[in-house]
């Protein structure tokens, strides 16, 4: 199930599912120690005798995001307990705290009971567990070693109204959410062991006026922490959605860019990507591919870790919108966990640990490298466009001798005796052999690191990573095409004898080729090649959309793969638009990418989050979500449409362009009348 609404501050983040329940809970770190692990931390109404959990199927559910902002806006209503109410909630921008406010609408007088069950599984396990009832602070507490959370709300008297706490899972016990389900709470003070804890605010409904509660969850490290931060919750929770709410509006509006000819919704989804990013990347520099824990049932194991490819690409997609202070810590921390003999292995836990993979390091009887050679290329690459926009010259200095230069060498090194690179894992995490993607990906990290070699003037090394590069480029160009059929392979497979067999199958990833610069998209060689795979791995049904390759396995919905060769990706359709963007000679040809942008903001969910993947028949998302990526490829192809319209849009008179987007508004008064774009 997706994960419609994830609130963040880079220590906290809270993933609440598209019933409006919270699925996922991480503390202190983003990515590591969920402590609900799936699970529902569940939400429920009483009222005359009847009960609804919000995701029964009575509710009528609205679920948004205030206006650029990491606030929420929500709206529940169900006629059968004639109960209507409108909910904000927030992660704090500073504090590890969520805070929740709760607007019932009037109507007939009564008492309405608003019941939140937390089933927590500390550390990840639900061994060890503690939950009780605190009267002086009159919350409900859970902790195990130190990890505290403290449940906390204001209620008709002015605290938590009833709770109870229990054990779950055992004993045939489901939990005390159960007991919240006659409307009434035991009052049990304390559990241990397996437990999940219950309270109730009571909302004595009147024809007159709207009745508001608050409720808010404390996390810290002690019994201190969490009771100082309860505190000050309680003194105005208002405060901390106010503030937040202000804090993630500066934020996003940092630079009041001028978006051209883009209209109001294709903004609004450029600043949730960006939001939505924040919420997804740790305080530590770890960007996180994504949180969504669902995806455990399909391979007992999660996104909710740091790919060192994921990591680049979101990276240069924050630079390029002027975040240049979260890309420098992502950089940070690749100098923190790069081998020293150059390359990154598979992912890294956000604490930087070596993460779980199913790279082997031998197989079929030989040693093999378990890596994927492009992430490594992708870090260097993405660095040197970092560098180019942000000039922190002090970061690149610790990081020239800890990454740049080890992974120039690796990089150089790591080939055979025509250039070509030697084989690794694909970008898609399938096949062993050298691919399209990753060749593009390390020529791309070859030239940015003989970009900072020559910065650095050390000439010899720069020398020698071009040569590389050049060499990798003219073998690859002899490789990989086939100009008798228009085509290019998207993989070498490799046996264990090392003997190469071009696999033909059409796959987006060929665009690896484009994005960093191997091949020219104007090259009209090549241009036939690269119109038929686009048109290739088009969805043919309703919802559009392109397909990673021809018949993708991963979460298949269609074996017709002449029709659907796979599942609609984010990605991947923004390839496509990129293509055409990077093809576009004219303001018209430019247009062609119009559509697809569009397309990406049409099939997000109603809050603006997307997912990895859609289904090609009813458009619901697959995979995990929100995925990190799919975000940031968004504002990458957003933002390389404006900076093409600026070099399209030329004034015939004197020849400078008449729309740039790093114009402020503030100054576009000042701006000669000639330069303006009209709206048309």
């Amino acid at each position: 199930m997706p994960r419609d609404l994830p609130l963040g501050n880079g220590a906290m983040l809270v993933n609440f599912d598209s019933t409006y329940t919270i699925r996922d809970i991480f503390f202190p770190h983003v990515g590591t120690e969920n402590h609900v692990l799936g699970h529902k931390c569940r939400l429920g109404f009483w009222a005359d005798g009847q009960f609804a959990w919000s995701y029964d199927d009575q509710w009528t559910r609205e679920l948004k995001y205030r206006s650029e902002t990491l606030v929420t806006d929500v709206s529940l209503s169900s006629e059968k307990l004639g109960i209507s109410l409108r909910v904000a909630d927030c992660v704090d921008f500073a504090l590890p705290v969520l805070v929740r406010r709760f607007t019932v609408h009037r109507g007939t007088k009564r008492d309405v009971r608003v019941f939140m069950a937390l089933d927590l599984h500390i550390r990840g396990n639900a061994i060890g567990d503690t939950a009780f009832y605190k009267p002086d602070l009159g919350a409900l507490v859970h902790y195990k070693d130190d990890r505290y959370f403290l449940y906390g709300g204001i209620g008709a008297c002015g605290a938590v109204d009833a709770f109870a706490t229990g054990q779950k899972g055992i004993n045939n016990q489901e939990g005390t959410w159960r007991d919240a389900e006659d409307g009434e709470l035991s009052g049990n003070s304390i559990a241990q062991g397996s437990v999940d804890s219950c309270m109730a605010l009571h909302a004595p409904v009147s024809d007159s006026e709207e009745i508001v509660l608050y409720a808010w969850l404390c996390a810290g490290t002690d019994m201190d922490a969490v009771t100082r931060l309860h505190e000050r919750v309680r003194a105005d929770p208002d405060l901390f959605l106010e503030r937040t709410r202000h804090y993630w509006h500066l934020w996003v509006n940092k630079e009041e860019t001028d978006f051209g000819p883009m209209d109001a919704a294709l903004i609004a989804q450029y600043k949730r990507s960006l939001l939505t990013i924040r919420t997804q990347i740790d305080d530590g520099g770890g960007i996180l591919a994504a949180n969504d824990s669902d995806i455990q049932a399909f391979a007992s194991d999660t996104y909710s870790y740091v790919w060192p490819r994921d990591g680049s690409l979101v990276a240069y997609a924050l630079d390029e919108a002027g975040r240049h202070e979260l890309a420098n810590r992502f950089f940070e921390f690749c100098g923190q966990v790069i081998h020293p003999d150059g390359y990154f292995y598979h992912k890294y836990n956000p604490d930087g640990t070596l993460a779980s993979s199913w790279h082997p390091y031998f197989f079929e009887g030989r040693p093999r490298l378990p890596i994927q050679e492009d992430e490594t290329a992708l870090v260097i690459w993405s660095l040197w466009h970092h560098f180019d926009r942000a000039r922190e010259i002090e970061t690149i200095r610790d990081l020239y001798a800890k990454v740049i230069i080890p992974g120039g060498n690796f990089l150089s090194g790591y080939t055979d005796a025509s250039g070509l690179s030697k084989a690794s894992f694909d970008l898609w995490e399938e096949r062993w052999g050298i691919h399209a993607f990753t060749v593009g990906a390390v020529y791309g990290g070859l030239r940015a690191a003989a970009n900072f070699a020559n910065a650095f003037g050390e000439r010899t090394d720069g020398a020698r990573f071009d040569a590389a590069a050049v060499r990798l480029q003219e073998t690859v160009i002899e490789r990989f095409f086939d100009e008798s059929n228009n085509r290019f392979a998207r993989t070498f497979d490799c046996d264990r004898n090392a003997n190469l067999t071009p696999d033909w199958t059409p796959d987006s990833a060929i665009a690896g080729l484009l994005f960093f610069g191997l091949i020219d998209p104007n090259d009209e060689r090549f241009a036939t090649a690269f119109d038929g795979l686009f048109e290739r791995l088009w969805v043919k049904t309703d919802v559009g959309g392109s397909a990673r390759y021809v018949n993708d396995y991963y979460f298949q919905q269609s074996s017709d793969i002449a029709n659907v060769p796979g599942n609609p990706w984010f990605i991947c359709t923004l390839w496509r638009a990129r293509y055409a963007i990077a093809r576009a000679k004219t303001i018209a040809e430019l247009e062609a990418a119009m559509p697809l942008l569009h397309w990406v903001a049409q099939h997000a969910l109603p809050s603006g989050i997307l997912a990895e993947q859609v289904n090609p028949f009813n458009d619901a998302p697959l995979s995990v979500s929100p995925l990190t990526w799919s975000h940031a490829e968004y504002i990458t192809t957003f933002l390389a449409y404006l900076d093409k319209l600026s070099t399209l849009s030329v004034c015939p008179a004197c020849h400078r362009p008449t729309y740039m987007r790093e114009h402020r508004r503030l100054f576009e008064e000042h701006r000669d009348a000639a330069h303006f774009i009209a709206d048309s």
